[in-house]
């Protein structure tokens, strides 16, 4: 879509540096998603330059979200899409089992990767207690 005044949704459109800097990511990131194929802008102006909505700056923030967890582009997509066909009032039945069973699992492993993550800071912060102590001032 080349209008952004036809771009659907209340929210003004935005363009890329404006959404890489409410999100705290670069725009490298942002470029490399949507060639990717993970998160396209919902549009373009004339010139191409990419504009986004509010629903894609949620959706960036979900991606944001499950990075430091070690997750794959696969999955975040998957999980993109999942929640879409969560929130479709739309989608039949047997797609919305399929969708939240899929979160569920995504869900799951999110809590197991916390906890691991959680240990390695505390053991970070053994660390840092040890060698204070260790070079502390008499």
């Amino acid at each position: 879509m080349s209008d952004p005044a036809a771009m659907s949704g209340s929210s003004a459109a935005m363009h890329i540096g404006e959404v890489a800097a409410r999100t705290s990511l670069s725009l490298r990131s942002l470029r490399h998603w949507d060639e990717v194929g993970l998160l396209h802008p919902s549009g373009r102006t004339d010139g191409g330059f990419r504009l986004y909505q509010e629903s894609d700056v949620e959706k960036i923030l979900v991606i944001r979200r499950m990075k430091p967890l070690g997750f794959t582009l696969e999955q975040m997509k998957g999980v993109l899409v999942d929640t879409e066909t969560l929130c479709d009032p739309a989608a039949d039945g047997e797609a919305r089992r399929t969708a939240r069973e899929r979160v569920d699992a995504i869900r799951t492993e999110a809590i197991e990767r916390r906890a691991a993550l959680a240990r390695q800071l505390d053991m970070a912060d053994e660390f840092l207690e040890l060698i204070t102590r260790e070079v502390a001032p008499d």
